[in-house]
């Protein structure tokens, strides 16, 4: 055979290779500059490379805050608590437990900043907020954008009574028309209660427990102007129940509740979770 008519065949045998590899279509390689790469030695696709920067939600923080949201691993199952069986609500400052774990509420809602919908979607953390009827009733909408960030919607009363002292009828008012307004306005109603400024008696646990509520709840860390102020240790413990509330340094206050947490070897979990 000539050199002219092997060197045909072998031309002619490479193209209905590339056909066929390409599902008979004909079809052909776009021209390269380089040659190319054989799968063995191609990178592993990086996560950048899957996820592109807009989708990472600290990217959609200004640019300043994005440094000051730490990552957290994901919390382990919840151990619940065990509840009375007297007739009261649990009232509780801490969950007895030694996971790794605190716990952040938010109370009121009075000031309604523009930002805590992109925090709350970067930290990526399970919090409770705790709602004021006549603080949220405004733009209930902004509280109900929280919740598709994985926010939960618990009872705070009404009109933030001290309810410590007053008649049953007026606490059980207060603690049941904060939770009946809110499952109309958000479609669950609460079972978890903060009385406002932490102030109650025994009459405030019973009405709670009548009212539908599991549990009430203190704290053992709050924040203020950035600040994160401790009862016990100057660090958060496990089990902590931490108190925020809507204020007008509210990225500040979410971004020290976050880094104390983080600092303390903890991750956020959820305190519904926690209660039977």
């Amino acid at each position: 055979m000539g050199l002219s008519r092997a060197y045909r065949l072998a031309t002619m045998a490479v193209l209905l290779s590339v056909m066929a590899a390409c599902g008979g279509q004909g079809a052909r390689p776009a021209p390269s500059a380089s040659p190319p790469v054989s799968p063995s030695s191609s990178p592993a696709p990086t996560e950048a490379a899957l996820v592109p920067p807009a989708a990472d939600p600290i990217a959609a923080l200004p640019a300043n805050l994005r440094p000051r949201v730490p990552r957290f691993a994901p919390p382990p199952p919840a151990t619940k608590v065990t509840l009375p069986t007297n007739g009261t609500a649990a009232w509780l400052s801490r969950i007895p437990t030694d996971q790794k774990v605190a716990f952040i509420t938010i109370d009121d809602g009075w000031d309604k900043n523009p930002l805590a919908l992109k925090l709350f979607q970067a930290a990526n953390v399970p919090i409770t907020l705790f709602l004021e009827v006549n603080a949220i009733s405004d733009n209930p909408a902004y509280f109900a954008q929280l919740r598709t960030a994985g926010a939960t919607i618990q009872n705070h009363t009404i009109s933030h009574p001290v309810l410590k002292g007053r008649s049953y009828a007026f606490q059980k008012h207060e603690i049941c028309g904060g939770a009946d307004q809110l499952a109309k306005l958000y479609g669950d109603r609460p079972t978890l209660f903060r009385p406002p400024g932490g102030a109650h008696d025994t009459t405030t646990l019973r009405a709670a427990h009548d009212c539908g509520m599991k549990a009430a709840f203190f704290w053992k860390e709050a924040t203020n102007k950035g600040k994160v102020f401790y009862q016990e240790e100057h660090v958060v413990k496990p089990g902590d129940i931490i108190l925020m509330h809507f204020r007008p340094r509210f990225v500040d206050d979410f971004l020290a509740v976050l880094n104390a947490i983080h600092q303390a070897g903890l991750t956020p979990a959820r305190l519904e979770d926690y209660i039977p």
